[in-house]
């Protein structure tokens, strides 16, 4: 980490409560950051006050349905309201939900992991970007995954396909303005028991058989044969939304331990 790469930098990381989220918001803090977290559970209270611990000057926290168009643009607007600018925005929020072949998957199953895995980035983009186009500055990391090659979650997949679609369009768009926008492709990442899990009724024994196809491919798939940590992946979230990546947009990067998705 390098001390000052955020210091002064007004910075919306989503999804901040837990996983790579709360790896972000807490790297970022002990860079300077001026941080506004941003998820639906309070438990991100507990994020803000390690990230002030950590070493940011200010940290405050919104809580948010990001899934939803007027509480994610409430949210963001009122952080750049009372901060009066954004530097940055991590897009963090999304995750499987169900595991299991397409055909498998209920109609409404298949709207709701696109409805958490797209539209959050989806709405977080739309909330900054005319303030980023009025500063003629900012930087936006999506959080993708390369899950778009995988097994037994298809709706996950078409959903981050459209994050990765999102970033190169947007980053097409607003170049002129000095807007970067690019992403990472996390591979697996062990964030330990989830406090909020995004399955809360138990998995059949099929449904153990499925996931654990995800976890056997995911580690074969890595050169490394491994899942990541979050710091890991954080690490990589960091660089892309760094000045040390000024000539870099419109990418995903694939941080998936040579799995390349």
């Amino acid at each position: 980490m390098r001390p000052s790469r955020f210091e002064n930098k007004v910075v919306i990381v989503t999804g901040a409560a837990q996983g790579i989220g709360r790896a972000v918001a807490e790297s970022m803090a002990a860079e300077g950051a001026i941080l506004a977290l941003i998820d639906l559970s309070p438990i991100v209270e507990e994020v803000v006050e390690s990230c002030l611990a950590a070493g940011s000057p200010n940290t405050l926290y919104r809580l948010a349905n990001l899934e939803q168009f007027k509480s994610a643009n409430d949210a963001i607007r009122s952080v750049i309201e009372e901060l009066g600018r954004v530097d940055v925005l991590v897009n963090n929020v999304g995750g499987t939900i169900w595991a299991k072949p397409y055909e498998a998957y209920k109609p409404t199953q298949i709207e709701k992991e696109i409805r958490r895995s797209l539209f959050p980035t989806l709405w977080g983009c739309h909330a900054v970007l005319d303030t980023m186009q009025a500063q003629r500055s900012g930087t936006i990391v999506n959080v993708s995954s390369i899950a778009t090659r995988g097994l037994n979650r298809v709706p996950y997949a078409a959903a981050k396909g459209g994050v990765n679609a999102l970033t190169a369009c947007l980053a097409y768009e607003n170049a002129e303005y000095g807007i970067r926008v690019n992403a990472t492709a996390p591979g697996g990442t062990d964030v330990g028991p989830r406090r909020i899990p995004r399955n809360t009724n138990k998995q059949s024994k099929q449904e153990e058989i499925w996931y654990q196809q995800i976890v056997d491919q995911t580690i074969d798939s890595t050169l490394m044969k491994r899942y990541s940590t979050p710091q890991e992946q954080a690490n990589a979230i960091l660089f892309l939304a760094s000045d040390e990546s000024s000539y870099l947009t419109g990418s995903v990067i694939p941080v998936g331990g040579g799995d390349l998705g």
